[in-house]
């Protein structure tokens, strides 16, 4: 559940996935994602409120939760931030073809061995 909230929350922000460290003290969520710095926002003000957010919808207590951002090492591996990009490109009026070569391409320059992409459904 928190996945899919914070999936929507930060789709623009290349958002990658979540971990979730529990300590007797505190819970650590850890945010994997792109472009860290929109995650963050001016001056931490976004994490702040992101993290007010998780805290009055999940029924944390007061500051008993904390949020972070980690920046994706290797953004081309990563097959959330691939899907992101793909989706953007779609609903850009980007040709379904050209949109998967793009991110084929993209994944196969930066190393990979091989890469599938499936897209299913109706696309126009």
């Amino acid at each position: 559940e928190l996945n899919e909230f914070l999936q929507r929350t930060l789709a623009e922000d290349g958002y990658a996935g979540v971990e979730v460290r529990v300590t007797p003290i505190r819970t650590e969520i850890i945010i994997r994602a792109t472009r860290t710095r929109e995650v963050l926002g001016e001056k931490g003000r976004r994490i702040r409120e992101l993290t007010a957010l998780v805290q009055k919808r999940y029924g944390f207590p007061e500051n008993s939760v904390e949020l972070f951002a980690e920046r994706v090492e290797n953004r081309a591996a990563c097959a959330m931030a691939q899907c992101e990009s793909l989706r953007y490109k779609l609903l850009g009026g980007l040709a379904a073809r050209r949109a998967c070569y793009g991110v084929m391409r993209f994944v196969m320059e930066n190393g990979a061995t091989g890469c599938e992409i499936i897209i299913s459904g109706k696309m126009r």
